[in-house]
């Protein structure tokens, strides 16, 4: 291949890649960590055998993410932007390799523009810019899928081998995420004829990894019920809502639907492939999800670069120009959303959670011997405790209802004293951090943690942040 040529095949996938960077990394410690990065910063923190202890009892399907993570804050530290980089590099990584699966399956323009189109969308930055596992689900789904078109081309035992452990990575990473074989099966069968040795090789690749995530699986299944206990069943307008939802924009959703149900016409073959790891994915959550709690939206984001594939083989069909004015019209239709999402990763956006605004206001006003109280402690994981621990490590006040740590549970939660007075006993002031805006803060505890409080302090000050009530107590007698 001439040095040009080479030049013009790397510019495919790399253009995109550092595009995907450079808006990833635009804002990046902007958004405080929510909740659900705040599990993952709990599990990634401990020691590996507690960690492994955890995932035992809760989270298993994140826990090859939080073993990665543990190693990740050894060498880099666990600030906002150190926690979230892994994410960035995955993604930039999923842009990459959506441009050069659209250039095998289409052509280097094609290629170009889904992996643009992928790099614009605000949910490519929304899940670059969180400390969980979506962006490498998201790498790794793109990544099987060229392997796959790879080893059908040109089958050799590496090819294979490549994705059998891309296949195995994304079980890891979310079981969710296997129903994209649905997709794969669709693209073999599309690619094979009659006794092709090559359906043989890909459903041995496939069984093996199935044996490699088969224990993830089981723990995960057991978990199920505590772990999604909060997902309703989804009802059929949902499934309408979905372009949106998964882009974090509707408009965005809605052009991006558009664009790819134009490229769906264009060559039937690729173009039902990748239809197929779109569409099989989503039909079998939603099915799933009839029977059991399973629709989340985020576990499906993993679709978007093959729909971004679709729509640029669509994109290809235009003048580079008009191409690119669509492209550049598609990022001013998601620039509220980015915007957002860089102010808080809570949903609605206007819902936002201040926590590290209440972890300044404990700092500055605690003494020695202060205690705290947090309520909710369970529920809708609103983990208040957890991010007083992120923000003031051992300068918190002391957690004095706390009568058993998240290590000893080997879980993410603590459990609490169930006779508050006599925890309470000894302090005399007391910082009650509660979910939401309260003007008698006390009101909102639960019965044991309210009669305690109200029987032996008074509400010395309170005050309201964004998401957060936050109040001082003091003893009275």
């Amino acid at each position: 291949m001439p040095p040009a040529t080479r030049v013009r095949s790397g510019a495919v996938w790399a253009v995109p890649a550092l595009l995907t960077a450079a808006i990833g990394a635009t804002g990046l410690g902007d958004a405080q960590l929510w909740r659900d990065e705040l599990a993952a910063w709990s599990g990634a923190s401990r020691p590996v055998g507690d960690l492994l202890r955890m995932v035992g009892n809760i989270d298993a399907v994140s826990g090859a993410y939080y073993l990665f993570l543990h190693y990740w804050i050894a060498l880099f530290g666990d600030s906002v932007t150190a926690l979230r980089a892994p994410s960035v590099l995955a993604m930039a990584a999923a842009a990459g390799f959506t441009a050069a699966l659209g250039a095998r399956l289409y052509d280097a323009r094609a290629g170009l523009l889904a992996g643009l189109l992928f790099a614009v969308l605000p949910s490519t930055s929304r899940y670059a810019q969180e400390a969980r596992s979506y962006a490498f689900v998201s790498c790794f789904a793109v990544l099987a899928t060229l392997l796959l078109v790879a080893a059908l081309h040109r089958p050799t035992r590496l090819r294979w081998l490549g994705y059998t452990a891309a296949v195995a990575l994304l079980g890891l990473m979310n079981l969710v995420a296997l129903t994209l074989l649905a997709g794969h099966l669709v693209l073999v069968a599309l690619s094979l004829r009659g006794r092709d040795r090559r359906w043989w090789h890909w459903a041995v690749t496939v069984a093996v990894a199935g044996l490699l995530v088969a224990p993830l699986a089981l723990l995960g299944l057991g978990q199920q019920s505590q772990q999604l206990n909060w997902v309703d069943t989804p009802a059929p307008g949902e499934l309408l809502a979905l372009p949106g939802a998964l882009t974090q924009a509707a408009a965005v959703g809605g052009m991006l639907l558009g664009l790819a149900a134009v490229g769906l016409g264009l060559r039937a073959r690729p173009g039902i492939a990748l239809a197929a790891c779109v569409l099989a994915p989503v039909v079998l959550v939603f099915a799933a999800a009839q029977l059991t709690p399973l629709w989340v939206v985020r576990y499906l984001v993993f679709t978007l670069p093959f729909a971004c594939l679709l729509a640029g083989a669509a994109l290809a069909g235009l003048r580079l120009t008009y191409a690119l004015l669509v492209l550049a019209v598609l990022a001013v239709l998601g620039a509220p959303a980015q915007a957002a999402l860089r102010r808080t990763h809570e949903w609605p956006r206007s819902a936002a959670i201040d926590y590290a605004a209440a972890a300044g206001a404990v700092a500055a006003g605690q003494r020695p011997g202060d205690g705290i109280v947090y309520s909710p402690r369970t529920g809708s994981w609103p983990m208040l405790d957890l991010a007083m621990e992120y923000h003031l490590r051992d300068d918190r006040p002391r957690d004095v209802l706390a009568a058993t740590g998240r290590r000893e549970r080997a879980d993410l939660w603590v459990g609490e004293c169930p006779r508050p007075a006599e925890c309470l006993a000894g302090v005399e002031r007391v910082w009650l951090l509660v979910r939401g805006d309260h003007d008698d803060p006390v009101a909102a505890l639960a019965d044991g943690k309210r009669d305690a409080l109200r029987a032996g302090y008074r509400v010395e000050r309170s005050r309201q942040l964004p998401g957060l009530t936050l109040a001082l107590l003091v003893r009275t007698g």
